[in-house]
Formats: C-alpha cells, sequence, structure tokens
C-alpha cells in the first residue's frame, strides 16, 4: 500500500513537470519565427516581478519560469522595442508563438486570459488606432472580471499620449463592480483623481526640489524655456529608461529641457545609472518611491509617465522615446 502511494506522488509530480508546471510558480515557453537568437526583457507594472529579467532566445525558442503566488501582468519587451503582455497565474504555463516581425499577431495559449488576450491582438492587427479604441472598449464592457481588461483600460484610456479620462473613469466603474477587491483597480482610480488635477491647459505648478547632486531644481530652473519634459522613471522600467535617453539627446541638442523624478528606493544607485548614460539633465531621487511629492505636483502617478509644458502651459502628456526622437529629431 506505501509503494502504490509513493508511486501515485511519483507519478503526479511527473504530470506535474511534464505540464511545465508547479505550484508557486508560473512557466512560459515559446518559439519565434525570424528571430533564432535574442534576447528579450520583461516585467511587472503591479510588482510580480523585482526588477527587470532577460529571456534568451536560442534556436528560435526561449523558457521562463518566475514565482507567482498570485495573479500578475507581465510585459515583455521585444528588441524593436515593441511589447506586450503575460498574465501570469501561479501554476499555469503557457506557450507563445509569434513571428517577429508581426509581433501584434502573437499567440498565447494555457489560459483563459492569455487566449482572451490572443483573440483581442488578433481582432487588432489591421484595423486603425480609433477602431482599436472601439475594440477595447467592447472587450472590457464583455470581460469586466478580467485582469485583460485593466490592462486595456490603462493601455488605450489612461497611459496614452492622447488620453481619455472621461470614458476611462466610465470604464473603470463597470471593472470595480466585477472586481471590487482588485488593488490596482484602486490604483487607478486614485490615478485618475490625481490626473484631473493637472489637466492639458494647465499652468506649469510651482514646485522646489533637489535633484540627485543635491542643486536646488525649481521653476526659475526652466525660466525662458519653450519646451519643457517632466519625466517619471524606475531602472526596473525599460521603456522609461528608453526615454530618458531620448530626452538626454534631445537636452544635449539644445532642443528641449526636461526633468526626470526617479521613483527607485536607492539614490545612490540612481546616480550611478545616470553617470553611466551620460545623462546631464536634473533628476529627482528622494527614496519615497511612488509617495514622492512631485508626483503629485504634476499630475504623475505611474511609470513610464511624462508631461510636456510648453511656453509654461501643459500640452501633452505621456509621450514615448520615439515621439520624441522624431519630433526633436534625434533619430
Amino acid at each position: 500500500m506505501r509503494m502504490r502511494r509513493i508511486a501515485y506522488i511519483l507519478l503526479f509530480s511527473l504530470l506535474l513537470v511534464s505540464c511545465g508546471t508547479r505550484s508557486g510558480y508560473f512557466k512560459m515557453e515559446g518559439r519565434f519565427l525570424h528571430m533564432n537568437q535574442g534576447e528579450l526583457y520583461v516585467y511587472s507594472p503591479d510588482g510580480g516581478i523585482n526588477g527587470l529579467d532577460t529571456i534568451k532566445i536560442e534556436a528560435g525558442r526561449f523558457s521562463y519560469e518566475k514565482p507567482c503566488s498570485k495573479p500578475s501582468t507581465l510585459i515583455i519587451i521585444f528588441p524593436n522595442y515593441s511589447s506586450q503582455p503575460i498574465f501570469a497565474e501561479s501554476g499555469e504555463a503557457v506557450d507563445v508563438k509569434a513571428d517577429a516581425s508581426h509581433l501584434k499577431e502573437m499567440e498565447v495559449e494555457g489560459t483563459k486570459n492569455n487566449e482572451l488576450m490572443t483573440k483581442f491582438r488578433k481582432q487588432i492587427a489591421s484595423v486603425s488606432p480609433p477602431e482599436e479604441m472601439k475594440y477595447a472598449i467592447t472587450f472590457i464592457n464583455d470581460h469586466p472580471e478580467s485582469p485583460v481588461s485593466v490592462y486595456l483600460l490603462n493601455r488605450y484610456f489612461i497611459q496614452t499620449e492622447s488620453p481619455d479620462y472621461k470614458q476611462a473613469a466610465k470604464l473603470l466603474q463597470v471593472l470595480m463592480k466585477e472586481q471590487p477587491e482588485n488593488t490596482d483597480l484602486g490604483r487607478l482610480q486614485r490615478q485618475l483623481i490625481e490626473l484631473g488635477s493637472l489637466p492639458v491647459g494647465s499652468k506649469m505648478p510651482k514646485f522646489l526640489a533637489k535633484d540627485i547632486n543635491g542643486k536646488v531644481v525649481n521653476n526659475s530652473t526652466f525660466q525662458g524655456k519653450d519646451i519643457v519634459i517632466i519625466n517619471t522613471w524606475a531602472a526596473w522600467s525599460y521603456e522609461s529608461l528608453d526615454i530618458q535617453r531620448a530626452l538626454s539627446d534631445a537636452v544635449k541638442a539644445g532642443k528641449i529641457a526636461a526633468m526626470g523624478i526617479c521613483i527607485d528606493a536607492n539614490p545612490k544607485e540612481v546616480r550611478q545609472s545616470l553617470e553611466r548614460d551620460g545623462i546631464e539633465f536634473p533628476n529627482v531621487c528622494d527614496g519615497k518611491l511612488l509617495n514622492t511629492p512631485l508626483l503629485k505636483t504634476f499630475g504623475l502617478n505611474t511609470v513610464p509617465d511624462n508631461i510636456v509644458i510648453r511656453n509654461g502651459k501643459v500640452t501633452e502628456r505621456n509621450i514615448t522615446a520615439n515621439t520624441i526622437r522624431q519630433r526633436y529629431g534625434t533619430d
């Protein structure tokens, strides 16, 4: 009887291994056409990963496993700087199939939420941006219980160059009704309130801070500057680091002025990162993470995020690194 029990345990363990899953972990494996070798980066905007991980591709295939105690969203960053989400769950595994030249059509199988996201990717693969937003609204209303809807709400209506806070607030109420205990939705709600405190058209607020080298930074620092971009960043967010580098090139070219707000915990490491990348414009890091007062002052509440100030007034929000390079001639 004891031997039979041991045999059952071994068989169960083998089944788990063969399926690529184990309790407390999430695994994804994949294969890519037209990408034989290379690296992908992955991070989590909701804390599923601490920092930035690297995924190596060899012979067109990759495998990645991480501890996972609760559902989280992973963002994969590709060599062309585009990104796609993966929705992680404890004890689950997914299979990723993609063509490196058509990443919008990436397929992820293995869990309901990832398969829903795959369906959405296929729907928007060849439509215009306004149509994408219509599909996003339909998806959110049809699947208010899904973390995919939380991602789409943020992606299409908040963290975009043309945010629609009114539509975001409306959709947020739909999600909160179905997911009342989702802390990410509470964070988004607070974010919308703070964003509303400094909408496009507002005057640049008065502020006073010390940069990473102890130098005072305030409104006078940017007096006479036609264009000022305030950017939030963190060492774990590849996208925000790319924006920092694009801003640095534009500042050195004399096209704009800029200030960075880093939400990392260690100012010493931040200083080293800035020196390594040759970034000389003012950067503030007080070690208070997302509680730094400057974020509220400028209506910023996430990473990456930024505001564009022209002649003393906010004119845009959340522009991308590519937009900065194209607009200010740093390509």
